[in-house]
């Protein structure tokens, strides 16, 4: 019995020339970088753009890859930036009309399905600072660290991050009006 080659042997095999290495990290990490999309993106068909483009910019890069960081590590970080990049694009791009409803879900899930599209269309009104320190940690139990090396920012950035994304997340829920995340100053009537 053999154990599945690590990422780093992966990496090595397809330095050397072995295309089904590429494969195997695509089908290892491919459900990781979608979620870390849809949920900076809210869209299924953006997040698959995203990941593909990730991927894609994976491959063309992997041979100059160093191995400074972990290949997740790595990875995670170019998921980021096509995340970024569709989000730059949607902002540049005119809305022309107004999106057709997703279809809704069978019955039976239909007390989950609602909860968690509230939950995603509030993690949307998130600004995306805050909004990617909150998927990689919460949803993708990253931990702060690695978050810090794939943002490549400092650990208090990220704790700081996380914390104003909480907060974002959580007045978006409750419906309050969006202020800046840790700002305490009282309203004037």
């Amino acid at each position: 019995m053999s154990a599945d080659p690590s990422d780093e042997e992966l990496v090595r095999r397809f330095r050397a020339g072995r295309e089904e290495a590429f494969v195997a990290l695509v089908e290892r990490h491919e459900r990781r970088v979608y979620n870390l999309a849809f949920r900076m993106l809210g869209k299924a068909e953006d997040a698959r753009d995203a990941t593909q483009d990730a991927f894609l910019s994976c491959f063309r890069k992997l041979s100059s890859f160093r191995g400074d960081a972990a290949f997740s590590t790595w990875l995670h970080r170019i998921a980021v930036n096509a995340c970024y990049d569709s989000l730059r694009k949607r902002a540049r791009t005119p809305v022309v009309s107004a999106e057709a409803p997703e279809p809704a879900p069978s019955p039976d899930h239909a007390d989950r399905a609602a909860a968690a599209a509230d939950v995603q269309q509030a993690l949307l009104a998130v600004p995306d600072e805050f909004r990617v320190v909150l998927v990689m940690h919460d949803a993708q139990d990253l931990p702060l660290e690695e978050i810090a090396g794939i943002l490549q920012i400092p650990l208090g950035t990220v704790k700081s991050r996380l914390h104003r994304g909480r907060v974002a997340l959580g007045r978006a829920l409750t419906r309050e009006p969006q202020g800046v995340p840790g700002s305490s100053k009282p309203s004037i009537p």
